[in-house]
């Protein structure tokens, strides 16, 4: 036998379908008595109903959708984790999906969540343009995570990208570094913020800034150093990575080159994922609180769904140093 249907629920309650839909949609018109009875029968079959099915034939959904920017990035990950468990514990289930950083793909994607009429829908680090959001949050109560909004339709859950970068270029001038070189996010979320951040702590240490092209990815991250070494100028004794997989790449290739991290160049890389606390990675980073931040946006969704709040909610956290063994003094 296949896996039992609402139908085989009736036919064993001996009721109809249409009353088996009520009880398994919570109906308070359904007697107490035939309730009972069409859950024995369900529990006999080892029936439970589909979610999305219970979503789509209910005028209140039990669902939640999230779209992951990239599912490469272990950050992602761990926000979705955050926004699960919230979302779990009350009473909501998750579908998930991802646009791999690309605009086109992600509007596909939001607009393939939107399809399933989800109660909300959370988009992390989206590089859609603001008029798919404003258009998306029309549809679902929207919460954005890693990226900021002006939109009075969106909630918003973010760490202060401008702080971190500070954080991470204080610790490095600490150390006694004086030529500390970012690797720029592209047009990821949050990466104008982390560069910003990286400039006005250059300039405020009284040190010339030196921004260099690249993405949120370990790829690029390689790319960018290769690139500074083509130069055939001196190296910076300190790198600020624009996230850890960006940091990661940028490692691959300096040890390519011969040399040693961080006996040669400290690098600080960004979010603090699971990747970067690896014993043989042991990044410097800065920490951003990624379950906070999926539980913040649960929330968030919730409080639109349920009537409690109708003006937007702008949440930032504080992100935090976490030194491991990619930074030390200069030896040069």
């Amino acid at each position: 036998m296949g896996r039992p249907t609402m139908e085989d629920v009736a036919a064993r309650a001996g009721v109809s379908r249409a009353l088996v839909s009520l009880v398994m949609r919570g109906s308070p018109k359904v007697s107490e008595q035939r309730r009972q009875a069409v859950l024995l029968a369900a529990e006999e079959l080892g029936y439970s109903p589909h979610a999305m099915a219970r979503s789509l034939a209910s005028a209140t959904s039990t669902v939640l959708g999230a779209m992951v920017s990239d599912l490469h990035n272990a950050f992602f990950a761990e926000v979705v984790e955050g926004l699960e468990a919230a979302a779990s514990a009350e009473g909501f289930d998750l579908i998930l999906n991802t646009g791999g950083r690309s605009p086109s793909r992600e509007r596909r994607a939001v607009d393939s969540l939107l399809s399933f009429r989800p109660a909300g829908i959370a988009l992390l680090g989206p590089v859609v343009p603001a008029s798919t959001i404003a258009s998306a949050a029309a549809q679902a109560p929207t919460v954005l995570v890693s990226r900021a909004s002006r939109l009075s339709t969106v909630d918003t859950v973010n760490d202060d990208g401008e702080a971190g970068s500070g954080l991470a270029v204080d610790h490095l001038v600490q150390l006694g570094h004086r030529a500390i070189a970012h690797l720029d996010g592209g047009n990821g979320s949050q990466s104008s913020l982390r560069r910003k951040g990286y400039v006005a702590a250059m300039q405020r240490n009284g040190l010339q800034p030196l921004v260099i092209a690249s993405e949120y990815t370990d790829t690029a991250g390689a790319k960018a150093i290769r690139a500074l070494l083509e130069r055939g100028e001196p190296l910076p004794t300190a790198i600020v990575a624009a996230n850890d997989f960006n940091a990661v790449g940028a490692i691959s290739a300096l040890e390519d080159a011969g040399l040693r991290v961080p006996d040669d160049v400290s690098v600080v890389g960004y979010d603090n994922t699971s990747l970067a606390a690896l014993r043989h990675v042991s990044l410097t980073t800065v920490d951003q609180p990624r379950n906070e931040m999926g539980r913040l946006a649960a929330e968030a969704l919730l409080e639109r769904v349920r009537g409690q709040r109708s003006e937007a909610m702008h949440r930032w956290l504080h992100p935090s140093l976490v030194v491991r063994a990619t930074t030390s003094p200069p030896s040069r």
